[in-house]
C-alpha cells in the first residue's frame, strides 16, 4: 500500500499533465509586480553561496512556488544526513520562483523551516542579510529577538517604523516596555474591544501592566505552543515555562545553563539530535563536570565520562567496556551520528575485539569519514562490513547483509534509474523540486516502502548528491538496526 508522502507526490502540481486547457476566472488584468531590474531581490538571499553549496542559483526556478510550501513542510526529516541536506537547501543563495508576495513568502518557509529545527541563530542571521522591510520578514525577526531575550531592537524598530506590524499585541509590549502604561492599557483595551488580541493573550498582557490584578487569582493555563511574546510574558510574571515540552526553537534558551546543568544537556540533546547543535558542543556538556546523581540523563553522562577517559588513555580493554556500556545510552537517546562524528577515527586506531569492535565499526560508518574509514575493512568477511564498505565507497554491493532496507539500497546502488516523473522535472530546470520530492520519497521509504527509497537513493546519486545518497543510506540501516534491539 502505498505511503501517505508516496500518495502527496503524486496529488502536487507538477506531479501529473494538466487534465484540461486553463479557464479564465475573471476579465480583469493579472497582478504585475514591478521592481527595478538591478534591484537585488531579498528573498534570494542565503548564508551559502553556489561555490560552497555546490548547487546553482537556479535552483528553484521553473517550480510553482504553492508546490515547493508543500513538500517544504510534508517531511519532517529524521535522520542527520537528510536534515543537513534540508538545511543547506534552506540556507542556499537562490533566485526564488517567482517575484513580488510569493518571494518574500518563499523566504519566510525558510526561515520558518530554520526555526523549527532549532536553528535560531541561523534563522536571523538569513533576515539580517534579507532585511525586515515586508511585514512579514519583520514578525519573523521580530519573534527570533523576543525568543531569545532581545526585545529591545524589536521595540526600537517597532517605534521607528510603526507600519511594520498590525501585531496590537506587540504595541502594547513595547509602548509599555517604553514607560507609557497608560497608552499600553488603551491600546490594549481597544484590541480586546475590536476582538484583534485574543482573550487569553488580553489576560496575559493584562496581568503584565498591572500584577495586581493576578493577586488571589488562579495562574493561568500556559499555551501548548505559545509564541515568543507569550513566552516571555509569563517570564516577565514570575511564572517561566519549562522549555521541555515546547517546540525546539525554546531549547536554545537553556543552552546558557542558567536553569542548570541537567536543562542544559537535555535542551543539547534534542538540538544534536535535529542537527542543529556541533557535535564538540555536546561533547563539552557532557564533560563539564560529574554527576552528583543517578539515573536517566545523568547515567548517560556518566558512561560518557568514563568512555572519554578510557579514549584518553588509550587502553583497548578500557575502551571495550566503557564503550559497550556508553553505545546502548547513545542509541536510546537517538545520539549515535553525533558520537561517531567525535570518536570514529580514534576508534579506528584500536583493535578492537567481540560487541565492541561491531559498535565501531558501526560508529566508523556514521562519521563524516565513512570512506576513508571504510579502507580498515578491506579484505573482511563479515558480510554486514562488506556490504557497508561497499555502500560507502558508491558501489554495487557483492551480496546483501541482515540489515533493514538492506535489498533496497543495494538496488539503488546497483545502477537503478531515476523514476520517469522526476527525470523530466529535471530536464526542465526544476532541480530544488526533484530534490525536495526525493527527499519525500527517502522519507516514505524509511517507513518500510522499498521502491521509494530506490528512487530517492537514485535521484540523490543522479543529481550529483553523491554523499547525501551514501551517508543516508548508512544511517538509515544501521540505526534502524540499534532500534530493533532495543
Amino acid at each position: 500500500m502505498a505511503s501517505k508522502l508516496a500518495l502527496l507526490l503524486l496529488c502536487l502540481p507538477g506531479a501529473v499533465a494538466a487534465q484540461s486547457a486553463p479557464v479564465a476566472q475573471s476579465a480583469a488584468p493579472p497582478a504585475v509586480a514591478e521592481m527595478p531590474l538591478d534591484a537585488p531581490n531579498p528573498a534570494a538571499a542565503g548564508l551559502l553561496p553556489a561555490r560552497v553549496t555546490g548547487l546553482p542559483g537556479s535552483l528553484w526556478l521553473g517550480s510553482e512556488p504553492q508546490t515547493l510550501a508543500a513538500l517544504t513542510g510534508a517531511v519532517d526529516a529524521a535522520l542527520p544526513a537528510i536534515n543537513e541536506l534540508m538545511r543547506t537547501l534552506m540556507l542556499a543563495e537562490a533566485t526564488p520562483p517567482s517575484q513580488g508576495a510569493e518571494a518574500i513568502d518563499h523566504l519566510a518557509r525558510r526561515i520558518d523551516w530554520l526555526r523549527g529545527r532549532g536553528a535560531v541563530e541561523e534563522a536571523l542571521a538569513l533576515l539580517d542579510i534579507a532585511g525586515i522591510e515586508d511585514p512579514r520578514l519583520f514578525l519573523r525577526w521580530a519573534d527570533l529577538n523576543l525568543l531569545l531575550g532581545q526585545s529591545e531592537p524589536v521595540c526600537r524598530m517597532l517605534e521607528a517604523r510603526p507600519g511594520l506590524s498590525t501585531d496590537l499585541s506587540l504595541r502594547v509590549f513595547c509602548t509599555a516596555r517604553g514607560g507609557d502604561w497608560a497608552r499600553a492599557e488603551l491600546i490594549l483595551g481597544t484590541g480586546r474591544a475590536l476582538g484583534e488580541i485574543p482573550a487569553r493573550r488580553a489576560e496575559l498582557l493584562a496581568r503584565f501592566l498591572d500584577p495586581e490584578l493576578a493577586e488571589g487569582e488562579p495562574a493561568l493555563i500556559p499555551p501548548v505552543r505559545p509564541s515568543a511574546l507569550e513566552f516571555r510574558l509569563f517570564e516577565a510574571l514570575g511564572e517561566p515555562l519549562p522549555t521541555a515540552p515546547l517546540p525546539l526553537e525554546f531549547s536554545v534558551l537553556d543552552l546558557s545553563g542558567d536553569n542548570g546543568w541537567r536543562a542544559q544537556i537535555e535542551a543539547a540533546e534534542r538540538l544534536a539530535r535535529a542537527g542543529s547543535l556541533p557535535s564538540n558542543r555536546l561533547l563539552g556538556l557532557y564533560t563539564l563536570r560529574r554527576p552528583a546523581a543517578s539515573g536517566g540523563v545523568w547515567d548517560r553522562v556518566r558512561a560518557f565520562q568514563d568512555f572519554e577517559s578510557a579514549m584518553s588513555r588509550g587502553t583497548p580493554d578500557l575502551v571495550e567496556q566503557t564503550l559497550e556500556k556508553l553505545w546502548p545510552q547513545m542509541a536510546s537517546a537517538r545520539l549515535l551520528v553525533p558520537f561517531g562524528q567525535l570518536y570514529a577515527k580514534q576508534l579506528s586506531t584500536l583493535n578492537l575485539t567481540g560487541r565492541a569492535a561491531r559498535m565501531a565499526q558501526r560508529a566508523w560508518f556514521l562519521s563524516p569519514f565513512y570512506e576513508e574509514l571504510a579502507v580498515v575493512l578491506d579484505g573482511s568477511t563479515d558480510p554486514e562490513a562488506r556490504f557497508l564498505t561497499a555502500i560507502a565507497r558508491g558501489q554495487k554491493p557483492e551480496a546483501t547483509a541482515a540489515l533493514p532496507h538492506a535489498d533496497a539500497v543495494a538496488q539503488a546502488f546497483g545502477g537503478a534509474p531515476v523514476p520517469d516523473v522526476l527525470r523530466a522535472q529535471l530536464d526542465e530546470g526544476r532541480l530544488g523540486e526533484v530534490i525536495l520530492r526525493a527527499v519525500a520519497l527517502f522519507a516514505s521509504g524509511a517507513e518500510g516502502n522499498g521502491q521509494d527509497l530506490v528512487d530517492a537513493l537514485a535521484t540523490f546519486r543522479a543529481v550529483g548528491l553523491e554523499d547525501v545518497a551514501r551517508r543516508g543510506a548508512l544511517q538509515l540501516m544501521i540505526l534502524d538496526a540499534e532500534r530493533a534491539r532495543r
